[in-house]
C-alpha cells in the first residue's frame, strides 16, 4: 500500500467515526450501539451491538439508516457490511 493510500484509509476511517457518532444517540435511545470494526477499499464493516445486535430490525437499521448516511456523508464508501 502507498503512502497515500493509507492516509486515505485513515481519513475515510475517521470520518466514519463522526458520522457513526451523529447516530449513536438514536442507537442508543433503543438500547442498543454501533461499533466500526475496519474500513477497507470501500467497505464499512460494522458490528450492531446491544438490542441492536439482536433486533429483528438490524439489516433495515444498517442498510436504510447507517448505510444511506455513510454513502452520503463519507466520500469513498461503497457498502457497508454487518459482521458478527
Amino acid at each position: 500500500m502507498q503512502m497515500s493510500e493509507h492516509t486515505n484509509q485513515d481519513t475515510m476511517y475517521d470520518e466514519v467515526l463522526e458520522v457513526l457518532d451523529k447516530l449513536r444517540p438514536f442507537l442508543q435511545r433503543d438500547g442498543g450501539d454501533v461499533e466500526l470494526v475496519d474500513v477497507e477499499d470501500g467497505i464499512v464493516k460494522l458490528k450492531l451491538v446491544g438490542a441492536c445486535g439482536s433486533c429483528p430490525s438490524s439489516t433495515i437499521t444498517l442498510k436504510a439508516g447507517i448505510e444511506r448516511a455513510l454513502l452520503e456523508e463519507v466520500e469513498g464508501v461503497q457498502e457497508v457490511m454487518q459482521v458478527f
